[in-house]
């Protein structure tokens, strides 16, 4: 009997041990079970994260792509408009911070000499501070154009149409006169272009400020350009001063001329992919020196026989392919050339840092040494013995290789805040070249902003225009003898 008990105490045992084994497996299968569900909802929120985060990125990126777009705005007009090169303008309404400051008007007819109604055929006038809003991206450089018009607006008289534009922290115009601008280059519109570097919070803002001088004053935009554009600036010796530059890349700049030398004028739709419809105007009117020599010999690449190369940092953004295609050169004299200069002079405003932009290609000829130039400024040696195919430094097969060259250079104020920078080209007799000669194919000159990260000069100093060449003349249908000679201007 005592042994039975004993047997039943240790069955009881035993069922005991194997219940607490199969509960503790259940409670460790339901922690496993617990562990995994947790671990799939972690999962599942770090998809829910990680898709959250993809489409955040989407969204950053078409942000982004969104930010790259362009803007052409139509000031005052109400719809959106094509211009004559098929570039569609819109209006400037959702742009503007407040309308309350500012009335628009609208013609029926606009000069004929204008490259296309719109812009220009609509204006808003401002009689107050008054501001434009627009999104832009933050990694790009920007190109700016103020397009303006100064036609009669009814009640307004333009000629008292005195006003700033300032861009963020830049001062791009200031006490501006477009009616006295456009009157001193006997142009019925004006285009003011400016390139800005990259505008780090996203926004850029475009104000206008009517000056209080004259009394009544007002503000006027027909248009208004915002491209992104590449960065095509660069550290740049400063000409006068040894072994010193500038930092290019980091200044915002105005331009001041852009030129296709020796060819005709290359409108927005002509420029190269990436440029930012940017237009090449000729260059007959910025000539000077002895009729008989100043427009040397105007020359153009055969296109069956030569092919336009890029290469290096010439990239096509830098300029179009029709830049490169056509020269000025100085003929085929050499004790003439020796004699003479092909020069260019530009009026500009005093107190500031200018990039000149020279574009070389050699179409004509092929070996090193065989055309050799020197370079000033204002009399001051950029380049000595420049070698258009030897920059190129394909040696036989240099030709038609594009190349271009920047040179900076600072004007002090001399002449009471009117300046002329002066570029001259004379042929080089050091290296004994085969032909004493020189070429230029393009040409732009670019304002720096001051330390103030101003554009605007305290002094109007009107741009002039002087004696175009007799193709010129002829297209102008303008009597030579009416066109006052540079070398008799005050």
């Amino acid at each position: 009997m005592i042994c039975n008990t004993k047997i039943l105490c240790i069955l009881i045992l035993l069922f005991l041990s194997l219940y607490t084994i199969h509960v503790l497996a259940r409670d460790s299968d339901n922690k496993d079970s617990d562990n995994k569900d947790s671990n799939s909802k972690n999962d599942s929120d770090s998809g829910s994260e990680s898709g959250k985060k993809e489409n955040d990125s989407g969204s950053d990126s078409n942000k982004d792509s969104d930010e790259h777009e362009s803007y052409l705005i139509s000031c005052g007009s109400q719809n959106e408009a094509e211009d004559s090169l098929g570039r569609k303008w819109v209006s400037d309404s959702k742009f503007l911070t407040s309308s309350d400051c500012s009335l628009t008007e609208e013609l029926n007819k606009t000069d004929p000499t204008l490259p296309s109604e719109v812009p220009y055929k609509s204006v808003r006038i401002f009689n107050a501070t008054s501001s434009y809003m627009l999104s832009v991206t933050t990694k790009t450089r920007l190109w700016i154009r103020l397009h303006f018009y100064p036609f009669d607006f009814g009640k307004v008289e333009p000629a008292k149409a005195y006003f700033s534009v300032i861009a963020n922290e830049f001062t791009l115009l200031k006490n501006f006169s477009a009616f006295n601008t456009a009157a001193s280059l006997t142009e019925a519109y004006i285009v003011k272009e400016f390139s800005l570097t990259p505008v780090t919070c996203g926004k850029l803002n475009i104000t206008i400020i009517p000056s209080t001088q004259p009394e009544s004053s007002i503000g006027f935009l027909n248009g208004i350009e915002v491209i992104p554009m590449p960065d095509i600036f660069k550290i740049t010796p400063l000409v006068g001063f040894h072994d010193q530059t500038i930092e290019v890349q980091n200044s915002s700049v105005q331009t001041m001329y852009r030129l296709n030398i020796g060819g005709d004028l290359i409108p927005p739709t002509e420029d190269a992919e990436g440029g930012g419809n940017r237009t090449w105007h000729e260059d007959g009117g910025y000539l000077i020196g002895a009729p008989a020599t100043k427009f040397g010999v105007v020359g153009e690449a055969d296109s069956n026989n030569v092919t336009i190369q890029y290469q290096g940092d010439v990239s096509e953004y830098i300029a179009p392919e029709a830049v490169y295609k056509t020269a000025r050169s100085m003929g085929p004299s050499p004790n003439v050339n020796l004699n003479t200069n092909l020069t260019w002079q530009f009026e500009v405003d005093a107190n500031f840092t200018y990039v000149v932009r020279l574009h070389f290609c050699d179409f004509e000829l092929e070996m090193t040494n065989q055309r050799v130039f020197d370079i000033f400024l204002n009399n001051h040696t950029a380049q000595q013995s420049a070698d258009v195919i030897g920059w190129a430094g394909r040696g036989s097969s240099g030709r038609g290789t594009t190349v271009y060259k920047d040179y900076a250079i600072y004007l002090n104020d001399r002449n009471n805040g009117a300046e002329q920078i002066w570029v001259a080209l004379h042929p080089s007799d050091k290296t004994q070249p085969e032909y004493y000669d020189s070429l230029l194919n393009g040409l732009e000159v670019f304002k720096l902003n001051d330390t103030c990260g101003n554009f605007g000069s305290e002094k109007q100093v009107p741009i002039k225009r002087y004696c175009y060449s007799d193709e010129f003349l002829q297209k102008a249908k303008v009597d030579d003898a009416d066109c006052k000679p540079r070398d008799q201007d005050d």
